[in-house]
């Protein structure tokens, strides 16, 4: 999905093979290294290509199908999508933009009477070991099961649900964020080995 062509091949291939779309997954992500080197203009614009224009461009393609449908959008997001943290401003900055582009969406459709449902998906760092290697030795937190993510989002997606947090306490956590929204150092230092991510320069 790095290259802006890509997005219309893929739902132009699902449409001929399968006559229509009754959902669409949004679940590809470009992962940079956590750290300060990942801050630079291109790698922004290359996460931002791949983690939040892509999914604008499938979503745009498939939205007439999925209205004809009466369908479903499962938009896969991050906890950094809803709660910033250091080392990440890349990455966080891309999945902010899907939150702010799919709730928008959604009370467009709403108020167009479109039945296309979106469920955004708050998920965490899961057991993938793409994910393990691109935060190794910054981050103390410990990873979800794949799985039941998985089966988190499928829920979500077949029932319509508006939004999916797995782990269950990140929806805490987003709450939490609306009365905190500056946490110290302290507290933020409790899940960073800051010492590695400033390395990582």
């Amino acid at each position: 999905m790095a290259s802006p062509e890509v997005p219309e091949r893929v739902v132009q291939f699902a449409l001929d093979k399968l006559g229509g779309l009754d959902y669409l997954v949004l679940n590809h992500l470009g992962a940079a290294p956590a750290g300060t080197r990942a801050r630079s203009a291109q790698a922004t614009r290359w996460l931002l290509q791949v983690n939040f224009l892509s999914y604008v461009q499938l979503t745009s393609l498939a939205l007439p199908s999925l209205t004809d449908s009466k369908g479903s959008l499962v938009v896969v997001s991050s906890l950094l999508g809803r709660v910033p943290t250091s080392f990440s401003s890349p990455y966080s900055a891309a999945k902010f933009a899907l939150d702010g582009f799919f709730g928008s969406l959604r009370r467009e459709l709403d108020v167009q009477d479109v039945n296309v449902a979106i469920t955004m998906c708050v998920l965490g760092l899961r057991d993938r070991a793409s994910a393990a290697e691109g935060v190794r030795g910054v981050t103390r937190a410990k990873a979800a099961p794949g799985p039941k993510a998985a089966l988190a989002v499928i829920r979500g997606g077949a029932t319509r649900a508006s939004g999916v947090f797995y782990p269950w306490r990140f929806h805490l956590l987003c709450l939490l964020r609306g009365w905190l929204p500056r946490p110290g150092a302290w507290f933020i230092r409790q899940e960073l080995n800051v010492t590695a991510a400033a390395a990582a320069a």
